[in-house]
């Protein structure tokens, strides 16, 4: 994720650039270990048990129709990060949009909560697409935390707590969740303000909804601040959808990258996660056998 969305046109940027309390999601509360970590209890789930999807922006070469007969051929449920056009045609396919977006503007990642003087337009957006993502079956939308612009971490989550807590009840009504996303200021997204796990689970214990969750990118986490699996222990409650991407390089889920996301599906899956596994990476050989791979790597 660069400076701006994932999408073509307007948002072509972010697809360039890139060439976590509240209950759990899942509606289960972790014990607490003597270490004061939470104690994680295998589910005993049978294979497949994690709902994977892809992100669409870097397969765009492909047309939309094509991606989904591949995508429901290797077992993935969802296609990521697609626009209110885009949702009726995945559920031609037996699919659904797994993450949407409210609106499609230049500056989707920087303009984000942690300014007041953006609420009015969020808020605004988010409330004409809740009903129509509860129409179409999706169960989140994104949204950003914005650029920090000298903001001090505790301005930035009153504000972010403030704003989220206008749309919340809205989310709520339509049983729709805004997962607001943590992203990389090292390398991607410089200036970002959300670019911590601690930051974020702040502003959703702040919010205190079940409707506003935290968007735990993997590939931003590990770069940022690492120490991946015990942190989707601790923060499961706080997060509602996870983005998958090889460090470094945001490529195939392999090992020509520092992560072992075997394990990291182990840990999503034993916390009793039961959203979407997003993946979101560029691919480095054919598009498509990457993708597959990646699904059978998270496939637990």
């Amino acid at each position: 994720m660069k400076t701006v969305g994932r999408l073509d046109g307007p948002m072509a940027t972010r697809r360039e650039a890139l060439i976590t309390g509240v209950g759990l999601v899942a509606g289960m509360v972790l014990p607490t270990a003597l270490d004061g970590e939470p104690t994680v209890r295998p589910s005993g789930r049978p294979a497949a048990s994690l709902k994977q999807s892809a992100c669409r922006w870097p397969y765009r070469s492909i047309p939309l129709t094509s991606f989904c007969q591949a995508a429901k051929g290797m077992g993935l449920t969802g296609i990521d990060l697609l626009t209110s056009d885009e949702w009726p045609v995945v559920r031609q396919y037996g699919l659904v949009c797994s993450m949407g977006y409210a609106a499609q503007r230049d500056d989707f990642i920087p303009r984000g909560f942690n300014d007041p003087a953006n609420h009015d337009l969020l808020v605004g957006e988010l409330e004409r697409a809740l009903p129509l993502a509860a129409q179409h079956g999706v169960p989140n939308l994104i949204a950003m935390f914005g650029n920090r612009q000298g903001r001090s971490d505790e301005q930035a989550i009153q504000a972010c707590v403030t704003g989220l807590k206008r749309i919340a009840p809205a989310a709520e009504r339509q049983g729709v969740t805004i997962c607001v996303e943590l992203l990389n200021s090292k390398v991607d997204h410089k200036d970002y303000q959300g670019d911590r796990t601690a930051f974020g689970a702040a502003v959703i214990e702040g919010v205190a909804s079940p409707r506003v969750k935290l968007l735990y990118d993997i590939y931003h986490m590990q770069i940022m601040e690492g120490d991946v699996i015990r942190t989707i222990r601790q923060h499961a409650g706080h997060i509602g959808h996870f983005h998958t991407g090889g460090v470094p390089g945001r490529h195939e889920l392999d090992d020509t990258q520092e992560l072992n996301y075997k394990a990291i599906a182990h840990a999503i899956a034993d916390a009793g996660f039961t959203g979407f596994v997003a993946h979101e990476f560029t691919p480095t050989r054919d598009a498509l056998t990457s993708l597959k791979q990646a699904v059978e790597v998270c496939t637990v």
